[in-house]
């Protein structure tokens, strides 16, 4: 009975070395690569249990084959203890955080905050012409008390938080040249930005610019059509 135990337990210490030793591409096993020298103190143990079973001598020698046998095995190993999908082998970050996406190094990859696309401006245009009261006086760009007063109707929407900026567009009638009527728009749109800042408006959202006869939206052979030409737009931006 006490040869058969003598005889038995090595084998079974062996058994257990290897099975740890053999470990999984996923890691899961309790000896690998990294443990290898728990790998040589199991290995010596069983060694030198083997050896005895022989004779007394043999024990040294088969603990020290045991452990050499033991940390190679396990040396050769290839598993991948922190389970980011890189082999211990040539992981070069071997405790990297559970989920954290890696290259092919087995390190974290520099992770960037997705980029934001902005919502696009909500514009408003507000146009005021000649065809209901008129503006401007003929040939002027100086606004009229009844211009000012539909200014100022409008001022609360001008003055609103939400507005960015506020770009004013003059445009005239076909009558006169081309040159005098760009000329003409640009001022009146101007008089109005100018009128606008005045009231309040903060000067840095408040821009203008001239179109002349260059868009007319009515027939400039009318006098109904070209009172409408005759306007004013205020393109509001939030």
């Amino acid at each position: 009975m006490i040869v058969l135990t003598r005889t038995v337990l090595p084998v079974l210490l062996l058994g257990s070395l290897l099975t740890g030793c053999a470990t999984h591409s996923d890691g899961t096993a309790p000896l690998n690569q990294r443990t290898w020298p728990i790998c040589s103190l199991i290995g010596g143990l069983v060694g030198g249990g083997l050896g005895a079973i022989e004779s007394g001598a043999w024990a040294a020698g088969g603990a020290a084959l045991g452990i050499l046998s033991g940390g190679l095995i396990c040396y050769a190993q290839d598993g991948d203890e922190d389970g980011d999908g890189v082999f211990d082998r040539r992981d070069s970050c071997p405790d990297t955080p559970a989920n954290t996406p890696v290259d092919h190094r087995g390190c974290a990859v520099p992770q960037y905050p997705a980029s934001v696309t902005p919502e696009p401006a909500q514009s408003e245009v507000i146009t005021l012409s000649d065809a209901g009261d008129v503006l401007f006086a003929f040939n002027q760009s100086d606004l009229t008390p009844t211009a000012k007063s539909q200014l100022d109707a409008l001022m609360s929407k001008f003055e609103d938080a939400g507005v960015v900026s506020i770009k004013v567009v003059g445009h005239t009638d076909s009558v006169g040249s081309d040159a005098y009527n760009q000329a003409l728009s640009e001022r009146r749109a101007s008089s109005v930005a100018e009128y606008l800042i005045s009231q309040g408006v903060a000067p840095n959202k408040v821009t203008s610019e001239g179109k002349g006869e260059s868009q007319p939206i009515a027939d400039n052979e009318t006098d109904a059509g070209r009172a409408k030409n005759r306007r004013v737009e205020l393109h509001i931006n939030r």
